[in-house]
């Protein structure tokens, strides 16, 4: 069995450098021309900028928390869960015992 390389052997494949281009990176090519600069962001980028924003909306949560506890305690009406906060201190001392 012999199979010719060069010639008609692969079904008419010629060299690779006879390859032309498809359409999309000819449409590209004259984008390119044209002085037409793209700019296009990964999705990392993409999910990075939502990551700054959720975290911005957060920051402004925690500060409407803040001023409403300063407001509290300011006036008086601010009562603590006393079980919370012997919760809390109990792990704190538990935690900081051998130091």
């Amino acid at each position: 069995m012999s199979i010719k390389i060069n010639g008609n052997g692969f079904n008419n494949i010629g060299p690779i450098d006879r390859v032309k281009k498809n359409d999309k990176a000819q449409k590209n090519d004259k984008a390119n021309q044209g002085g037409i600069d793209r700019v296009q962001f990964s999705s990392v980028i993409s999910q990075t900028m939502r990551a700054r924003e959720a975290s911005a909306a957060s920051e402004t949560n925690r500060a409407e928390k803040l001023q409403s506890l300063k407001e509290q305690i300011a006036d008086g009406s601010y009562r603590p869960d006393s079980t919370k906060v012997a919760t809390s201190l109990l792990k704190f001392l538990a935690e900081n015992k051998g130091e």
